[in-house]
C-alpha cells in the first residue's frame, strides 16, 4: 500500500461531517430543556404554583403518602395489607398470602398491570404521572415543598445559589439536606417494612446497631441513592430513566387525554397593553395567549407547554392552574392550557372509543377475568408427590412391593391445616413415614416420606398409574397423579 492510500480522505471526511444535520435550537424536538448547547445541565427553579388542581393534587397526595407510611400497619385476617417478602419468597397481596407456586398468577397480574397502562395512556395520557406516580408525589408534595420552605421560591433560589458562601447560605443548605437525607433514611424504612413486616423492623430498630451492621449499611446506601434522587436528579429520573415518557409515542393517538395548549385560542401571541381591554384583542387578529411565560415558569420539567405534547411532560397541570390564574386576572375564559384531546382542539370533538381503544379494553377484560378465576379457585393447601430419587422398588416379605416418595405440602394461609391422604387407584395401602396424621404449619413447606404397597395382582407390567385423593377435614381438595415402578413381568 502506497504512502497516498494510507492517508485519510479529508474530502471525504468534510463531506461526512457536513451531512450530519446541525441541531436547531430553536426547535424544541432537538434538544431537552434542561441541557445548554454544550450539553450542560440547566437547573430547573419552578415556582410556586397554586390553584384548584394543586389544591386536589394535594389532598389526593396526602391520601397517597398516608396509605404509603401506615399501610404495613394493616392487617386483614392477620395478615398485613400488602408485604413483599423477596427473601422468604412470600408475598401478600389484601391479606391473601402467595408463594412461587403461584407463579401463573403473578404473570397474569403483570400482564393485566400492563394492558391496564396501555388502556389508561391511550385514554387519559400521562394522568398516572401526574396524580400518583411516587416520583412525582414525594418530589412536588414533599421535597420540593420543604425546600420552598427553606430556601423560599423560585427567584430566591436563584439568587441563593448565585450568592457567595456565607454562613447563612451554608446554614440553609445544610440543614436543606440533612433533612432531605433524614426524609430518605424514613422513607426507606418504611419500605423497607414492606419486605420484612413491621414487626421485624420494630426488633431491628430497638436493637443495637452493632447486630445489623451489614443492613444498616445497606439501608444508608439506598438512603443515600433516595436522597441523591430527590435533591439532584428530580426532573431527570422522568426524562432519561422511566421508560413511560417514549412510549407515548406508540399509545397517545388524536383521541387521548392530555394537558395540552389550546392552539386556535391562544395564537397568535403577544403580550396585552395596558390601555386595551381583552375584547379588543381578536379586532387586531390577536390570540388569548399574552406570552406572560407563566406556564413555563411554573413547570417542574421546564419546558413550555404550548409547543405541543412532549415527552418530558408528566400532566401535573401546574401549567394550567398558572394560565387560569392569569386569565381570570385579564377577564379572559379558563381552559386555554386544559385537559384535552388533540381532536377536542382542532375540531371540538369529546373523547371517542376508538377501536384500538375497544380492543385493549377487550384483552384487558379477558385478562382480569382469568385473574379473578384464579385468585378464588386457588387452593389453601398445595400438595406434590413426587418419587424419591435413588430409590427402587422393594419386595416386601408378604409378597408385596412397595416405592417410597417425598410428599411436598404448601400451606398459603395463616393458620394450621390437617390434610389426609387416600390411595384411591388401585387397591393398596399409604403410610406416611413417622406421622398418624398431617398438620401443615402455616406459611410453611413441609416435606414428608410416604411409602406405598401393592399387591402383584393390582399391578402393571413396569410402571402402574396412581390416583391418591388429598382430603382436608373430609373434603377432597385435590387429586394426585404418579407413577409406581414394578418388575417388568
Amino acid at each position: 500500500m502506497s504512502d497516498a492510500q494510507k492517508l485519510p480522505d479529508k474530502k471525504g471526511g468534510a463531506e461526512a461531517k457536513s451531512s450530519v444535520k446541525p441541531v436547531d435550537w430553536t426547535n424544541f424536538r432537538d434538544h431537552i430543556a434542561t441541557a445548554d448547547q454544550e450539553g450542560r445541565r440547566q437547573w430547573v427553579y419552578p415556582r410556586k404554583v397554586d390553584g384548584r388542581f394543586y389544591r386536589w393534587r394535594t389532598w389526593f397526595s396526602w391520601l397517597l403518602l398516608a396509605i404509603m407510611f401506615g399501610g404495613s400497619f394493616v392487617t386483614i385476617n392477620g395478615n398485613p395489607l400488602l408485604m413483599l417478602n423477596i427473601p422468604e419468597r412470600k408475598f401478600v397481596v389484601l391479606g391473601q398470602i402467595f408463594w412461587p407456586q403461584d407463579m401463573f398468577i403473578f404473570a397474569i397480574t403483570a400482564l393485566v398491570g400492563f394492558v391496564s397502562i396501555i388502556v389508561f395512556t391511550t385514554a387519559f395520557g400521562r394522568l398516572w404521572c401526574g396524580w400518583a406516580c411516587p416520583q412525582t408525589v414525594m418530589m412536588e408534595m414533599v421535597f420540593r415543598k420543604i425546600e420552598y420552605f427553606i430556601e423560599g421560591d423560585a427567584h430566591e433560589q436563584r439568587a441563593l445559589n448565585k450568592a457567595p458562601w456565607t454562613s447563612g447560605k451554608i446554614a440553609k443548605k445544610l440543614f436543606k439536606h440533612v433533612v432531605f437525607y433524614g426524609l430518605s433514611f424514613l422513607v426507606g424504612n418504611v419500605l423497607l417494612s414492606y419486605i420484612i413486616g413491621w414487626q421485624a423492623l420494630y426488633q431491628i430498630i430497638t436493637d443495637p446497631p452493632a447486630q445489623h451492621v451489614t443492613g444498616l449499611t445497606f439501608m444508608i446506601a439506598f438512603s443515600l441513592l433516595f436522597y441523591g434522587i430527590f435533591a439532584r436528579f428530580r426532573e431527570q429520573a422522568c426524562t432519561f430513566i422511566c421508560p413511560y415518557g417514549r412510549m407515548q409515542s406508540l399509545l397517545l393517538d388524536e383521541n387521548s387525554i392530555v394537558v395540552a395548549y389550546d392552539y386556535t385560542r391562544g395564537e397568535g401571541r403577544a403580550p396585552i397593553k395596558r390601555e386595551q381591554k381583552f375584547t379588543e384583542r381578536c379586532q387586531f387578529g390577536l390570540g388569548d395567549c399574552i406570552s406572560c411565560n407563566q406556564c413555563v415558569s411554573v413547570c417542574p420539567t421546564g419546558i413550555d407547554i404550548r409547543n405541543g405534547t412532549q415527552m418530558e411532560c408528566v400532566h401535573c397541570t401546574a401549567c394550567m392552574d398558572a394560565c387560569d390564574r392569569v386569565m381570570t386576572k385579564i377577564n379572559a375564559p379558563r381552559g386555554l392550557i386544559r385537559y384535552a384531546s388533540l381532536n377536542g382542539i382542532e375540531r371540538r370533538e369529546p373523547l371517542r372509543f376508538t377501536p384500538r381503544l375497544k380492543v385493549y379494553s377487550a384483552v384487558l377484560t379477558v385478562l382480569i377475568t382469568l385473574l379473578a378465576l384464579l385468585i378464588f379457585s386457588r387452593a389453601d393447601v398445595e400438595v406434590d408427590l413426587l418419587r424419591a430419587p435413588g430409590t427402587l422398588f422393594q419386595r416386601m416379605p408378604d409378597g408385596r412391593f412397595s416405592n417410597l416418595y417425598t410428599l411436598k405440602v404448601v400451606d398459603k394461609t395463616s393458620h394450621d391445616i390437617p390434610v389426609q391422604l387416600k390411595l384411591e387407584s388401585p387397591a393398596g395401602t399409604l403410610q406416611v413415614m413417622g406421622q398418624g396424621s398431617i398438620s401443615v404449619p402455616s406459611q410453611k413447606l413441609s416435606e414428608y416420606s410416604v411409602l406405598i404397597e401393592l399387591e402383584p395382582s393390582a399391578m402393571k407390567s413396569g410402571t402402574t398409574p396412581l390416583v391418591i385423593g388429598v382430603y382436608e377435614n373430609g373434603k377432597k381438595i385435590q387429586t394426585l397423579k404418579t407413577a409406581f415402578i414394578g418388575p417388568r413381568n
